[in-house]
């Protein structure tokens, strides 16, 4: 019997044709189901019986930012899936010249299945997907990255079996990676505790999502300045770059700011002796992470950087597929 066969693909059905904007706008349990697809996803693709799903189908993938992850990721899954990742850099489009986005969003509907972007403000995703007829998933905004959260809770849960309880401590710039984690971890019962400096704090309207839907779900969301706080027998410790694409002309601040916050042997000996270290990438060694964890051997960084593939394939296959 082929492996297809014996594994049980279940897509999310109440997906179907639904734009992905932020993690806060799906329920608990579809989110589960994402996750539960995403993994038998990766198991089936890696025996190479990947099932059509997408066959036919046209994914339009705007970038305004720079990406390895999200457009490679993206690219190969419409691939293996059966469809087409169509990359459009925004300077070579209409959009880069003024063209509205109320246009481009109906010219776009005319041609393809689906559209990804990458995009600087949040904004104008939302307005993207409120003028096109067809479902915009968002690959990175100012305001949040789905997509990577939904790989953050697979590779957790490849390691760890069981999310409900789990401690996440995330220590670091309260950026669109922070807001996406904790919307994330609240839908599975992952505990989150956030750390930052002063002025770093993830937005309230975040956190009070957050905090709505982990007490849905017997869970926890909740912030500090105090790095050693949060770490303390945390089971999964997460960090991002203290500068991020756009914030440039902040790093000397920031550099001053994060002093303390670094993620190195000292503080991660709060945590529990098996905890997984996790980084959406890219990393800056020796600013925000200590080379002798990241490169450790609690370090999940790349199977986290691989999952982002196959969450984001249970993504296409559930919001393009039949």
């Amino acid at each position: 019997m082929k492996l297809l066969e014996l594994v049980q693909l279940k897509l999310v059905t109440s997906l179907k044709d639904k734009d992905l904007l932020e993690l806060a706008d799906y329920t608990s349990e579809e989110v589960q189901g994402l996750l539960d697809l995403a993994m038998k996803l990766k198991v089936i693709t890696k025996e190479g019986s990947c099932p059509p799903l997408l066959e036919g189908k046209t994914l339009g993938m705007i970038f305004e930012k720079n990406s390895t992850r999200t457009r490679i990721s993206f690219e190969v899954g419409m691939n293996q899936l059966g469809g087409k990742g169509m990359y459009m850099n925004t300077r070579d489009l209409q959009i880069g010249r003024g063209e509205s986005i109320h246009d481009t969003g109906h010219v776009l509907s005319g041609y393809l299945d689906g559209i990804m972007i990458r995009a600087n403000s949040h904004e104008m995703v939302k307005e993207l997907a409120e003028h096109a007829s067809i479902p915009v998933i968002n690959g990175l905004t100012d305001l949040t990255h789905p997509c990577q959260a939904l790989a953050d809770l697979e590779t957790i849960a490849e390691e760890k079996s069981e999310l409900k309880g789990l401690k996440l401590a995330y220590i670091g710039d309260g950026n669109n990676v922070a807001h996406s984690l904790v919307v994330a971890c609240a839908h599975v019962g992952i505990d989150v505790v956030v750390a930052t400096p002063k002025n770093y704090e993830p937005k309230e309207e975040f956190m009070k999502k957050a905090a709505e839907i982990a007490l849905q779900n017997g869970s926890t969301v909740a912030h500090t300045y105090d790095p050693v706080e949060a770490a303390k027998d945390a089971d999964v410790i997460y960090t991002d770059v203290w500068t991020s694409m756009g914030q440039e002309e902040e790093a000397a601040k920031r550099l001053q700011d994060f002093k303390g916050y670094q993620i190195n042997d000292a503080l991660v000996a709060h945590a529990k002796s098996d905890y997984m270290f996790l980084h959406c990438l890219p990393a800056h060694r020796e600013e925000e992470v200590a080379t002798s964890v990241i490169d450790g051997p609690n370090s999940f960084i790349f199977q986290q950087a691989e999952n982002r593939l196959h969450a984001q394939k249970a993504v296409l296959a559930s919001i393009l597929g039949e």
